[in-house]
Formats: C-alpha cells, sequence, structure tokens
C-alpha cells in the first residue's frame, strides 16, 4: 500500500473539518428552529445544501481513481466504534501475530525433529534406501545426513 502524498492528506483532513463544522451548524440551527419564522427556515436550508456540497465534494476525492488511499481494515473501524482505543487494537494484533508465528515456528521445528528422527530410523532399519532418505532430508531442507548409523 502506497504511502498518501501530504497534500492529498492535508486536503482530506480540511474537507473532513468542514463536514464536521457543517453536521455541528446543522444541529445549532435546528435546535433554534422556529416554526413560524422564515429566516428560520432558510437558515436551514442554506445550512442542509453547505452540508450537502461538503458530501459531494469529500465523496468525491474518496471515488477519485487517480488517488490512492489508505485501506482501513473493517475490524478496526468496528473497534473504534465501539468506543476503544486504536492504538490498543494495534498492540493487541501485533501481540497475537508474534503469539501465532511463536506456534507456527514451533510446530516447524517440531517437524524438523521429527524428520530427522524418521529418517534416521528408515536409514537404519532399511540401509538400501539410505541415499534416498538422504536426499528427501536435503530436499526439505534438513541436515543433509541422517542420524542413523552408517
Amino acid at each position: 500500500m502506497a504511502p498518501v502524498q501530504s497534500d492529498v492528506h492535508a486536503e482530506l483532513e480540511a474537507q473532513i473539518k468542514d463536514v464536521i463544522q457543517d453536521l455541528f451548524k446543522v444541529m445549532v440551527v435546528t435546535s433554534h428552529y422556529d416554526t413560524s419564522g422564515r429566516p428560520s427556515r432558510e437558515v436551514l436550508t442554506n445550512s442542509f445544501k453547505t452540508l450537502s456540497t461538503s458530501l459531494q465534494t469529500i465523496n468525491a476525492t474518496a471515488t477519485d481513481p487517480t488517488l490512492t488511499l489508505p485501506q482501513v481494515p473493517p475490524e478496526l473501524v468496528k473497534y473504534v466504534e465501539g468506543g476503544r482505543n486504536p492504538d490498543i487494537y494495534t498492540r493487541e494484533f501485533v501481540e497475537l501475530v508474534r503469539r501465532g508465528n511463536q506456534l507456527v515456528r514451533g510446530k516447524m521445528r517440531a517437524f524438523e525433529t521429527f524428520r530427522d528422527v524418521l529418517a534416521g530410523e528408515m536409514s537404519s532399519a532399511m540401509p538400501e534406501l539410505k541415499a534416498d532418505v538422504d536426499r528427501v532430508v536435503e530436499a526439505t531442507k534438513g541436515e543433509g545426513r541422517t542420524t542413523g548409523s552408517d
């Protein structure tokens, strides 16, 4: 994933701030809306038009095929929507990956040991296959030797 250019990032940040500001303005105008007053209706209408324009602008930027925007994992979005800290999500994710890597590394070492023990036993039980067993061990990135009797 390519990093977002700083000018595009600043532009998107400004557009998001505009949308937030427009939403706030709509909230304020709505809370002070006077059903009988004509100016309140016009102000609210203009506020919604401004909000609509801001949303269209940010949508146009987000759907621009020439820009590469960063992809946010849906799990992270759900995590943040749940009111949790994204830094904690990152820390938990890294810890989970580290544990998974340790588990896989342990399994790989166990299979390597099993391969070497099996190769040694096969070489000692069937000396006529020793060359084939050595070739298989070497092809599977083993030590290139069996532990059986020579």
